[in-house]
């Protein structure tokens, strides 16, 4: 009970964490969201090593197979467009279209399992996905054009949620491995944007130069509070818990930031909360029925 407990505090902090990156991120202009990116990459990488150094947990490098680096790699290209995108939307007012693509991102790994694991959706499961694409439509139409910021966050984090899962590495070792793979170039887009004088990291004072070094431990942070939440949790909490950081950065774009939300654009959301409660609802209900199924005794019992 001490461990659920536990898990649920871990757990708990790291989703209102990242659901209050809306709030830390516009503290880093004027850099751009690109150099905010490069150093978030940079300084990521200089934290998972200093805490692998700390635990002297390096064995897992002689251990780390080809297939592993070639889909950790892939995974950080997806890692590293979903941070970029977010960045950019939360320092161009687009708060509220970021959540969206968390808000969207279960529906996302649903279809994931029917495309990649020939998976097959019960009926309500099949309802749900309906009321997303229908969430969809109907916010194309108020914004003019499919939401792609949402979209593209919810596709990116679902293909990279789909690479670590086949890579299966622990968490703090697959972001060692993720950040090394885009250091180099993260590198030379903050020394070109130094070049062309477009850079604010040295330029903007100490304090500015501080926050930017400290992406690498916001990121590693609630990351590794997750990792400790999932191995004390049952993926049902987990997946209850998941939705707590895309509604504080809804709200934080809504109340705070004060972003436009007219009544189509609610329309949408509602049809987006509806499919979420859909989804969750089936999954607790299966996972119950599944539970009250006794296991077969063998015959050597």
């Amino acid at each position: 009970m001490r461990d659920v407990k536990r898990g649920v505090l871990y757990g708990a902090g790291a989703y209102a964490l990242w659901g209050l990156f809306p709030l830390y991120w516009p503290l880093l202009k004027p850099a751009g969201a690109a150099e905010i990116l490069a150093h978030r990459i940079m300084w990521s990488l200089i934290t998972v090593a200093a805490v692998l150094a700390v635990t002297r947990n390096w064995g897992w490098i002689r251990a780390l197979r080809a297939r592993q680096l070639g889909l950790l790699t892939l995974a950080a290209v997806m890692i590293s467009v979903n941070w970029g995108v977010f960045i950019y939307a939360v320092n161009s007012g687009r708060t509220i279209e970021a959540a969206l693509g968390y808000f969207i991102n279960p529906l996302i790994s649903v279809v994931f399992g029917v495309a990649v694991f020939r998976e097959r959706l019960r009926a309500w499961q099949w309802g749900a996905v309906g009321l997303g694409a229908a969430a969809v439509v109907l916010l194309t139409a108020d914004y003019g054009e499919p939401p792609w910021i949402a979209l593209i966050l919810a596709f990116s984090f679902g293909v990279y949620g789909l690479l670590k899962k086949f890579a299966n590495m622990p968490s703090a070792e697959s972001l060692g491995v993720e950040t090394a793979a885009m250091f180099v170039p993260a590198l030379v887009l903050a020394l070109t944007l130094e070049g062309r004088g477009d850079a604010a990291f040295g330029h903007a004072g100490p304090g500015h130069a501080t926050l930017l070094a400290t992406a690498g431990l916001v990121t590693a942070f609630p990351l590794m509070m997750f990792n400790a939440a999932a191995i004390r949790l049952p993926l049902s909490m987990i997946g209850m818990l998941q939705y707590l950081a895309p509604a504080l950065q809804f709200l934080i774009g809504l109340l705070v930031q004060g972003e436009e939300m007219p009544a189509s654009r609610w329309t949408g959301f509602l049809l987006v909360w509806l499919a979420l409660i859909v989804l969750t609802w089936d999954g607790l209900r299966t996972a119950r029925r599944t539970a009250r199924i006794p296991e077969p005794v063998s015959e050597a019992a």
